[in-house]
C-alpha cells in the first residue's frame, strides 16, 4: 500500500481519531485564542490608512473570515469526496460537522464586508462579482445543511449532500479570480500579490492563523460530537431490536 494511503488510513480510523482529537482540540483552541488576542491587539494598534482612515481595521476581521470560509468549504468538499467514494463514515461525519462552521465564517465575511463597503462605496451591498460569489458560497453551505436535514435516511442524505458539496466547489476558483475576470468594485489581489504594506501584513497573518486554528478546533469538536451522536443512535437502535 502506498505511504500516502497508509497515512490516510491511520488518521481515518474513528477510534484513533477520537483518541487524538480529545487532546488536540483544546490545544488548538487555546492556540487560537492566544493568536486572536494578539492579532486583535496588533490590529487595533495598526495605523489608519491615508484613504480609508480607521475603517481599514475591518480588514483584519473581514479578510481572514473570508479566507477561512473558503478553506472550510475546501475541507467540506474533500471530506465529502472521501465519504462519497470510499463510503467512510468518519468522512461523512466530518463533512456534516464542517458546514455550520464554514457558514458562520462566511456569514461573518459578508457582514463585515457590508460594514466596510458602506463608507467606501456608499452602499451596504452591490452585486459585485466577488461579493456575489461569496454570497453563493454562503448559500451552498445553507443548501448543504438543508439537504442533510430534509432526508430521513442518513446515508442517502450524506450522498446527496456530498454531491452538492463537490459541485459547489467550482465556486472557490470563481471567488478567487472574480476580481481578475470581471470589472469589480472590490479591490484587486493584494495579499498574495505582495502588495500589502508590512505594517498591515503582520496583524493580518496573526489573525488568519487564529481564525484557521479556531476553525480546526471547532471542526474537531463538532466531528467528535457527530461521532458520539451516531454511536448513541446505533446503540439505541440495537437495544430496540
Amino acid at each position: 500500500m502506498p505511504q500516502g494511503m497508509v497515512s490516510l488510513a491511520f488518521f481515518a480510523n474513528p477510534a484513533r481519531f477520537m483518541a487524538v482529537s480529545r487532546w488536540l482540540a483544546p490545544i488548538l483552541g487555546l492556540c487560537a485564542a492566544l493568536a486572536l488576542i494578539v492579532g486583535l491587539k496588533m490590529s487595533l494598534g495598526a495605523p489608519d490608512d491615508y484613504q480609508q482612515g480607521d475603517t481599514v481595521k475591518i480588514f483584519f476581521v473581514h479578510v481572514p473570515a473570508a479566507l477561512t470560509g473558503m478553506f472550510a468549504y475546501a475541507c467540506l468538499a474533500a471530506a465529502s469526496f472521501f465519504g462519497l467514494v470510499f463510503r467512510h463514515s468518519l468522512a461523512d461525519a466530518a463533512a456534516k460537522a464542517c458546514a455550520p462552521i464554514g457558514a458562520a465564517f462566511t456569514g461573518l465575511a459578508l457582514i463585515t464586508g457590508s460594514l466596510w463597503g458602506r463608507p467606501m462605496w456608499g452602499a451596504w451591498w452591490v452585486w459585485d462579482a466577488r461579493l456575489t460569489s461569496v454570497l453563493v458560497l454562503f448559500l451552498l453551505y445553507l443548501g448543504y445543511m438543508a439537504l442533510h436535514a430534509a432526508l430521513d435516511d442518513e446515508a442517502k442524505a450524506a450522498r446527496a449532500a456530498a454531491i452538492l458539496a463537490l459541485v459547489g466547489a467550482i465556486n472557490l476558483p470563481i471567488i478567487h479570480y472574480s476580481v481578475v475576470w470581471w470589472n469589480s468594485l472590490h479591490q484587486g489581489e493584494t495579499i498574495f500579490a505582495g502588495k500589502l504594506a508590512p505594517v498591515y501584513l503582520g496583524p493580518f497573518l496573526v489573525m488568519w492563523v487564529g481564525y484557521t486554528l479556531l476553525f480546526i478546533a471547532l471542526w474537531l469538536v463538532r466531528t467528535r460530537t457527530e461521532v458520539w451522536r451516531r454511536r448513541a443512535g446505533a446503540q439505541a437502535l440495537a437495544a430496540a431490536t
